[in-house]
């Protein structure tokens, strides 16, 4: 299971994931059809602060997180523990819309086209709910699902490496594929993911930071190291790893949380 202990996305990057990408020990082979080449750029460091807290269930396992049309909606993992849910800001109180297999651990979410799209980590399985969270229908997809999301026009998923592809959204067919790459090396791990102004922005698992990635190159722009967020937590031994990245375009500012803590941080990342 997906639980291990935190790193600084520069201790993760130097001394464990300096991999050619689409590839990782144990993992899928990846397509080959597209790839994304670039010179190196080199990664900006953002400050943060902290907008405002939120409650947040500690038993809700975040892997993906999707503010949307003033609703904050989370899918969540864990098997037996796997819903598409929606949550009350001010209270924390949590609605299950769907609760997936009990044998299905779930991944990241997202909105495209009026619907709602649900990863799985290991069942190659992709659910799409109405945007009521209704359910439309199931894809199956080839490798591991980590997160997912959406530019309005066509997806994107990562799986763990360094790969994001764009996939269609009828067969999962990959499209074309983005190798991520931080100060011109391969940067795996690549986690819960959001579409923020022409540039995704994704989490990497296993650290505390966040990093802005440019989908026409792969290259990281810049990132922010969260650890203060976690170490802030009080009356929460449960808490692990931080995951969940969501944005509220009508402020600019980004909410962010993490597997199984008891709150939802809105800050402003700061260039």
């Amino acid at each position: 299971m997906k639980r291990l202990r935190l790193l600084s996305i520069y201790a993760l990057f130097v001394t464990v994931f300096v991999v050619s990408c689409g590839s990782r020990s144990g993992g899928v082979k990846q397509e080959q059809e597209e790839s994304s080449t670039s010179a190196t750029t080199m990664a900006a460091i953002y400050d943060y602060r902290i907008v405002a807290e939120y409650p947040h269930s500690s038993r809700s396992y975040t892997q993906g997180l999707e503010y949307r049309d003033g609703v904050m909606w989370e899918g969540t993992g864990r098997e037996g523990r796997s819903h598409l849910q929606r949550i009350d800001l001010k209270s924390g109180a949590v609605d299950v819309v769907a609760t997936l297999p009990d044998n299905e651990f779930g991944e990241g979410i997202t909105h495209h086209q009026g619907c709602i799209y649900q990863l799985t980590w290991l069942s190659h399985v992709a659910h799409v709910y109405d945007a009521q969270g209704r359910p439309l229908r199931d894809v199956k997809y080839r490798g591991e699902g980590w997160g997912i999301t959406s530019d309005g026009e066509s997806l994107y998923l990562s799986d763990g490496t360094s790969t994001i592809r764009r996939v269609d959204e009828e067969s999962f067919a990959t499209e074309a594929s983005i190798c991520v790459t931080l100060d011109g090396m391969p940067l795996d791990m690549i986690n819960e993911m959001e579409w923020v102004d022409g540039h995704i922005w994704a989490n990497i698992y296993l650290t505390d930071s966040i990093v802005e990635i440019d989908p026409l190159t792969g290259a990281v722009l810049g990132y922010v190291d969260l650890p203060a967020l976690r170490h802030s937590l009080v009356d929460n031994p449960e808490a692990e790893v931080l995951n969940g990245v969501a944005y509220d375009a009508s402020t600019g500012h980004f909410y962010v949380t993490g597997k199984d803590w008891n709150r939802i941080f809105e800050i402003e990342i700061i260039r």
